[in-house]
C-alpha cells in the first residue's frame, strides 16, 4: 500500500478489511474463552482456520503491521503441539498485532486546537473607557502623577530612563511569552510556551513529605488526545494547613474545565508545564478572565525592585491616553503603505491580541523610526547644501598639478578610480559643499584618488586636510605623500599627538598664514589651536571610526570645506543608508591589475606548526609574514602581555634564525615607526602585531598573514587584516587559527575562506553580529533605533527612505506635514535631553 494512502472508511475495501479483522478477532476471543484447546469447529480446527484467514487476507493492507502478523504463522502450523503457555502467548500476540493493523488502517484525523474565548484585556477595555485620571494625561505627564505610581515605583522607573508617559509608551517589550499558542495535550512541545484546555480527572493537594513548608497541588488533566499531570508548588507554612489544601482541591474539582498556560519542559514522564498559570472555566465555552492565560504576554527589561507584573500594570494604566494622540502620518500616506494607526500600533505592541496584530504594530513603529531617521538625514543634507562653499574650479589652461601627479605614478588609474575621481571633481566645482563617501575594498586604491582630490583643492588656491584614525595610518599616509609631493612643489606636514611642541608651533603658524598647503594628522587636527587660512577640502579616512560629532568639528574649521570620507570597511547597504544617508556614495569596485588572489585557510590550534612551516618557506623565498593577535576583552594589559608572550616564543623557540618584530598599541610613535620600518625594509622578516596593522600598513613583500584566535574577530575586521597581504606579485596566504570548538564560530570563519568579496562578507557580519559590533562599540553615529533592526528590516528601511525622498522633494521644511515636523523636533529634543542626562 502506498505511503500516506488510506481507503475511505466507507469504501468497499475498508469494509472488507474491517470484516476480516472482526472475524479473526472473534475466533481468537472464542479460543481464549475455551482455554486454548485448538477448538474444533464444523469444518476445521481453530489453528487451521487462522492459517486459512491469513492466506485469504484482503489486498492493500499496511505492510509493516501485516508482516508482523504473518511472522506468527509458523506458530499456528504447530499450534496443537505447543504448551499451554506458548498457545496463550501466541493468541495474545496475534490479537495485539491485529489491533495495531486496525489502527494503522484507520485514517488519522487531525484534532483541531482548542478554542478559547478571551475577555478583553484591561488595556483593550480601558481603551474605550479611560480609567479615572487617565483623561488628564499628556505625553509629558510625569509618571509620578499616574494613578497607582508612588514615589518608590517612580524612582525605579527613572532608573530605566522612564520619566514621563511618552518614555513609558515607547519602552517596548523585548520579548513576548506566547500563551496564545493553543494546542491539544498531544501537541505540547518542550521549550515552547503554550495553552491547553482540558478536563480535571483527579485533583489532589498535599504537603510535601520531604519538606513540611512546601505544598503541592497536583491535577490530572485529559482531553481528546491525551493526558497530562500539572503541578503547582506553594512555599510557606501558611499553605500547608489542611483547610487551605482542601480549599485548593475545591477550586479545581473533578470534571471541571481548566485552561492552563506556561512553558513546556521535558521530564522523564513526558511533557509538563513549568510554573503553570491556571483558571477554571465556567463551561468549555466560557471566556477566560485572566490577563495572561491564552494571550501574548509582554516581557520588559526590569530593574531591581520593579517586578514584571508591576511594570505591566503601570503600562496598562497609561495606554488609554494613546487614542487621543495625533498620528504624524497623514491618512492617505498611511493607507497607501498599508499601515495601521500609530495609536493602535503603540497599544498593540504592549497588549497584542494576536501574532498578526503584533506584526502589524511592529511594522508601523519600525516604519516610523526609519522615516524619521531618513527625514533627519535629508534635512541635514539640505542644510549642508545651503551653506556656501568655495567652488574649487581649476585655473584656465589645463589641469597642471593633478595631471603631473598622475604622470609620476608608476601605474595608470583603473577605470573605477577614474570614474570616482570624476564624480568628486564634479562636486568640487559647485558652490555647495561636497559630502561624499568613497567605499573601496582593501587595496582598491582610495589613497591615490584622495590625493588627486586634495591636489585639485590646492591648485584652486585652498588648503587640504587628510585625517586618519591612528598615528600609524597617519604616518603611513604622510610617508607615501612625501614620495610624491616634493616633486610637485606642494608643502605638507604631519600633526599627531606625538608631534614635539616646537615643531607643532611652527606648523600651526605655517598653517594659519597659508604657507602649509596640506596637513596630515589624527584627532589632533580637531584641537582648537589648529586654524587654517583657507581650508577647501577635508578627507577623512576610515570614516566610521570617527563618528558624526568629530566630523562636524573639523568642518567647522573652514569657511565650509568640502568633505570626502573614505572607508575600506565595506558597509552593508542598510547600514550605509542609516549612517551615511546624508552623503553621496561612490564605490571603487575594481582592484588594480596584477593583484594576486589571497588563499585563505582555516586551521585548528593543534595545526599551528603548519602555519609556522609556511612562514619559513615564504621567508626563504624573500617574502615576509604577519602574526596578528586580537585585543582580548578590550584590555590593553592583556593585549600587551599576549603580544609580548607570542613574540618571545616565536623569536626564541620557533624562528631563532629570523628577526621577529613587535608592534602594539602601547609603543610610542617612534618605536611603532621603527617596527614598521624594519619590517618594510626587510630587517625583520616576521612582525608580531595586534590590530594596529588593520589599516594602512603597506608592505608589498608581505605574503603571509597568520591570525591567532580568529574566532574573536568580526568578519569585516578579518577581511581588513587579510588585505595587508597580497599587495605584491607573489601568491599570498591568510591562515585563520581557530581555537574555539563552537560550531557557529567555525561557520562564520568559513565565509571568509569561501569569499573574497568585502560586501558579501560585511552583509554576513551584520547578520551574525549586529550593527553595533560591525562598526565597533565606540561608534557615535549609529542611529538610535528602539525597535527597528538593520539586519531584518531592510525592506522597510528602503520603503521609508523612498517616502522621505518624496516628501522632502516637494516639502523640504515639512510645512505641509506638521505631524512629521513635530515628531522630528520631539525626537531631537529627546536626544538632547538624554545627552544632557548622561553628562
Amino acid at each position: 500500500m502506498a505511503a500516506g494512502h488510506q481507503p475511505s472508511p466507507d469504501s468497499p475495501a475498508a469494509l472488507d478489511v474491517e470484516a476480516w479483522l472482526r472475524t479473526l478477532q472473534q475466533a481468537l476471543q472464542v479460543e481464549a474463552d475455551r482455554g486454548f484447546v485448538d477448538l474444533k469447529g464444523r469444518q476445521s480446527r481453530f489453528s487451521a482456520f487462522v492459517i486459512q484467514q491469513l492466506q485469504e487476507r484482503p489486498a492493500d493492507l499496511p505492510d509493516e503491521p501485516l508482516q508482523r502478523i504473518l511472522a506468527l504463522r509458523a506458530g499456528f502450523d504447530t499450534y496443537s503441539e505447543l504448551s499451554l503457555a506458548r498457545r496463550q502467548s501466541l493468541v495474545r500476540q496475534c490479537r495485539e498485532r491485529l489491533h495495531a493493523l486496525r489502527q494503522a488502517q484507520r485514517p488519522v484525523l487531525a484534532v483541531a486546537p482548542p478554542r478559547l474565548r478571551l475577555v478583553p484585556s484591561g488595556s483593550s477595555a480601558t481603551a474605550s473607557a479611560p480609567s479615572p485620571g487617565a483623561a488628564g494625561f499628556t505625553a509629558d505627564t510625569p509618571l509620578s502623577e499616574v494613578r497607582g505610581v508612588g514615589p518608590k515605583t517612580a524612582a525605579r522607573l527613572a532608573q530605566l530612563g522612564l520619566w514621563v508617559v511618552r518614555d513609558l509608551v515607547h519602552y517596548y517589550p523585548r520579548d513576548y511569552l506566547d500563551y496564545a499558542n493553543l494546542v491539544r495535550i498531544s501537541g505540547l512541545e518542550p521549550g515552547r510556551t503554550a495553552t491547553i484546555v482540558a478536563t480535571v480527572r483527579r485533583s489532589h493537594a498535599f504537603a510535601s513529605p520531604r519538606n513540611p513548608n512546601l505544598s503541592i497541588l497536583e491535577l490530572h488533566l485529559v482531553d481528546c488526545t491525551g493526558r497530562i499531570r500539572v503541578s503547582r508548588f506553594f512555599a510557606g507554612q501558611r499553605f500547608s494547613s489542611p483547610g487551605w489544601l482542601k480549599s485548593q482541591q475545591r477550586l479545581f474539582p473533578v470534571g471541571a474545565t481548566v485552561a492552563v498556560s506556561g512553558l513546556v519542559k521535558e521530564t522523564p514522564y513526558g511533557p509538563a508545564f513549568q510554573d503553570p498559570l491556571m483558571e477554571v472555566l465556567d463551561s468549555p465555552q466560557a471566556p477566560v478572565r485572566s490577563e495572561t492565560i491564552g494571550r501574548l504576554l509582554p516581557v520588559y527589561g526590569l530593574t531591581e525592585g520593579l517586578g514584571a507584573d508591576r511594570l505591566r500594570q503601570v503600562v496598562e494604566a497609561v495606554l488609554p491616553v494613546l487614542r487621543r494622540w495625533p498620528d504624524p502620518l497623514p491618512e492617505g500616506l498611511r493607507r497607501s503603505h498599508g499601515l495601521i494607526t500609530r495609536s493602535e500600533a503603540l497599544t498593540q505592541i504592549h497588549a497584542p491580541a494576536s501574532q498578526e496584530q503584533l506584526q502589524a504594530s511592529r511594522r508601523r513603529l519600525v516604519f516610523d523610526e526609519f522615516l524619521l531617521l531618513q527625514l533627519g538625514l535629508a534635512q541635514r543634507r539640505r542644510q549642508l547644501s545651503q551653506r556656501p562653499a568655495p567652488p574649487l574650479a581649476l585655473p584656465a589652461g589645463g589641469e597642471g598639478l593633478v595631471q603631473r601627479f598622475l604622470a609620476i605614478l608608476p601605474f595608470a588609474l583603473t577605470g573605477a578610480q577614474e570614474r570616482v575621481l570624476a564624480e568628486i571633481r564634479a562636486d568640487l566645482v559647485r558652490p555647495q559643499p561636497m559630502a561624499r563617501l568613497v567605499q573601496g575594498d582593501v587595496g582598491s586604491g582610495k589613497t591615490v584618488v584622495a590625493l588627486a582630490s586634495l591636489l585639485t583643492a590646492i591648485e584652486a588656491g585652498c588648503q587640504g586636510a587628510l585625517m586618519a584614525p591612528t598615528e600609524v595610518l597617519a604616518e603611513q599616509h604622510y610617508r607615501k605623500l612625501a614620495e610624491w609631493l616634493p616633486q610637485l612643489h606642494v608643502t605638507s606636514a604631519l600633526l599627531t599627538g606625538s608631534t614635539p611642541a616646537p615643531r607643532r608651533r611652527q606648523l600651526l603658524q605655517d598653517l594659519a598664514n597659508g604657507q602649509l598647503q596640506l596637513l596630515v594628522g589624527t584627532h589632533a587636527l580637531l584641537e582648537d589651536p589648529v586654524q587654517f587660512d583657507r581650508l577647501g577640502l577635508v578627507v577623512v579616512d576610515e570614516q566610521h571610526r570617527f563618528g558624526v560629532r568629530q566630523r562636524n568639528r573639523l568642518l567647522a574649521k573652514g569657511l565650509q570645506p568640502h568633505l570626502l570620507t573614505m572607508t575600506a570597511t565595506p558597509i552593508p547597504r542598510t547600514l550605509a543608508l542609516s549612517l551615511h544617508g546624508d552623503l553621496d556614495v561612490s564605490q571603487i569596485d575594481a582592484l588594480p591589475p596584477g593583484r594576486q588572489p589571497i588563499r585563505t585557510h582555516l586551521l585548528k590550534g593543534s595545526q599551528r606548526q603548519q602555519a609556522y612551516a609556511l612562514i619559513r618557506e615564504q621567508v626563504a623565498l624573500g617574502q615576509r609574514a604577519y602574526v596578528v593577535l586580537p585585543l582580548v576583552e578590550d584590555s590593553e594589559k592583556l593585549e600587551l602581555r599576549s603580544a609580548v608572550e607570542v613574540h618571545r616564543q616565536l623569536s626564541e623557540e620557533e624562528f631563532p634564525e629570523l628577526s621577529v618584530g613587535l608592534l602594539h598599541g602601547r609603543l610610542n610613535s617612534a618605536d611603532k615607526q621603527a617596527a614598521i620600518g624594519a619590517f618594510a625594509c626587510g630587517a625583520s622578516q616576521v612582525l608580531v602585531s595586534t590590530t594596529v596593522v588593520e589599516v594602512g600598513v603597506d608592505v608589498p613583500e608581505a605574503s603571509v598573514m597568520v591570525i591567532e584566535h580568529a574566532e574573536r574577530f568580526g568578519l569585516a575586521q578579518l577581511h581588513q587584516l587579510r588585505g595587508r597581504v597580497g599587495r605584491g606579485a607573489a601568491a599570498s596566504h591568510c591562515l585563520l587559527i581557530n581555537d574555539s570548538s563552537n560550531v557557529l564560530a567555525r561557520q562564520r570563519l568559513e565565509v571568509l575562506v569561501r569569499s573574497s568579496d568585502g560586501f558579501e562578507i560585511a552583509e554576513m557580519d551584520l547578520r551574525l553580529r549586529g550593527p553595533g559590533q560591525v562598526l565597533g562599540t565606540r561608534q557615535s553615529g549609529l542611529p538610535d533605533l528602539a525597535l527597528a533592526s538593520l539586519t531584518e528590516d531592510g525592506a522597510v528601511l528602503e520603503e521609508a527612505r523612498d517616502l522621505a525622498r518624496q516628501i522632502t522633494a516637494t516639502d523640504p521644511d515639512l510645512q505641509q506635514h506638521p505631524g512629521l515636523a513635530q515628531a522630528l523636533a520631539e525626537q531631537r529634543r529627546r536626544q538632547m535631553d538624554q545627552a544632557a542626562r548622561l553628562n
